[in-house]
């Protein structure tokens, strides 16, 4: 089972690609808990928390697309390189800013803009970038191994974030986010793939685009999981940003009980991830895929109706495993059905579809959880 969802390691390439991003992701969580405690001790305005969302998320409409464009067209290795150079600056400012007692939460807000642009653009050049390296049915175990080190990550992050506070101001959690930056940057100068046909043209971003969007809505293998991701996105993902709601004000169990639920969907997000793609070279993708969406749905109801925090930690272990499959299930498709000279493009779609839906579908059910309580817009959107 280790050996199939390992398989894509023996490829020193994608071993440093995928070891640069899992300390990325380490990193970015660090200072995603760092940002909020600071947030909430500065200006005790959950206001400010929503900005920061927003202002990571947004600049995905534009950068995401674009950083597909140039990906198509350019050396994508050097391209990822190029968008850490701005997000390792972007950090590296939220860090001195904070440790010279200069920072304002205006401040952590236009650099978030920055760095979720540069993260949006530089996500579909890493995501075109596996299958140069590693072999055509090592995609899927590939873009599982990817979910994991990022959940693994989710996990991770934290308890050196805890550890890091602890010790002294969010600052340092900046700084140190900052550093995995430059590792990704350092790693990546290591990575090969073949060389790819030199683009001649003018650089056109809307014309090219446009020609993306179309060779992706022509061919079933890009819509149908583009499409599909952003109904997940828009209807289940939103139970994520659901869960501090859940554990304090249903549950009734606190702070503590809010880590505990993380700490699930992580964990069961690294299970599926290791284990799915075993599952899947023994049946197929398609059977894991309808399989995962299926107990998404199940769990999820299940969630919603949890009468106490053990069965919802045990509900959303099984969440975070079906979420996984059922993202990399879609994720995998596309990447095996772009054409080569639009696969950038393509993923970009992808990607922004997930940005977009996603965020509005929690500030949708966020306002109808206000109205109606968490457990009947968790246990609505399941049903749908």
């Amino acid at each position: 089972m280790a050996l199939t969802s390992l398989a894509p390691l023996r490829h020193r390439s994608y071993a440093l690609s995928a070891t640069s991003s899992f300390v990325s992701s380490i990193g970015t969580w660090m200072q995603s808990v760092a940002l909020g405690v600071y947030l909430t001790v500065t200006t005790h305005n959950t206001i400010w928390l929503g900005l920061i969302t927003v202002a990571q998320w947004l600049p995905a409409i534009v950068g995401s697309p674009l950083g597909g464009v140039v990906a198509d067209r350019w050396n994508r290795q050097h391209w990822i390189q190029s968008c850490n150079v701005v997000m390792a600056l972007t950090s590296g400012s939220l860090a001195y800013l904070e440790l010279t007692h200069h920072l304002h939460p205006i401040y952590a807000v236009y650099l978030a803009v920055g760095e979720g642009f540069a993260s949006s653009a530089s996500w579909a050049a890493f995501q075109s970038l596996l299958p140069d390296l590693v072999e055509p049915h090592e995609v899927l175990a590939a873009v599982s191994l990817g979910s994991a080190q990022f959940n693994l990550g989710r996990v991770i992050g934290p308890i050196f974030a805890a550890v890091a506070l602890s010790l002294g101001s969010p600052g340092i959690c900046f700084f140190l986010n900052a550093l995995s930056f430059v590792f990704v940057i350092v790693m990546f100068s290591f990575v090969r793939t073949k060389a790819r046909p030199r683009v001649e043209s003018k650089f056109r971003f809307f014309a090219e685009t446009k020609v993306g969007a179309r060779r992706a809505w022509a061919l079933a293998g890009c819509r149908n999981p583009i499409v599909g991701v952003g109904v997940v996105a828009f209807i289940v993902s939103p139970f994520i940003s659901l869960v501090p709601a859940m554990a304090i004000d249903v549950l009734h169990a606190g702070k503590v009980g809010t880590s505990w639920l993380v700490t699930a969907q992580g964990l069961g997000a690294v299970t599926g991830a290791l284990t799915l793609p075993t599952l899947a070279k023994r049946t197929s993708r398609l059977f894991v895929l309808r399989g995962s969406l299926a107990t998404l749905v199940v769990a999820d109801a299940l969630y919603a109706l949890a009468p106490s925090l053990a069965w919802s930690i045990v509900a959303l272990y099984v969440v975070g495993g079906a979420y996984v499959g059922s993202l990399t299930g879609l994720n995998t498709t596309v990447q095996l059905h772009a054409p080569v000279a639009e696969r950038s493009r393509i993923l970009a779609l992808y990607t922004l579809s997930l940005s977009i839906f996603f965020p509005f579908g929690a500030l949708l059910q966020s306002a109808l959880a206000k109205a109606w309580g968490v457990r009947t817009v968790t246990l609505s959107a399941a049903a749908l």
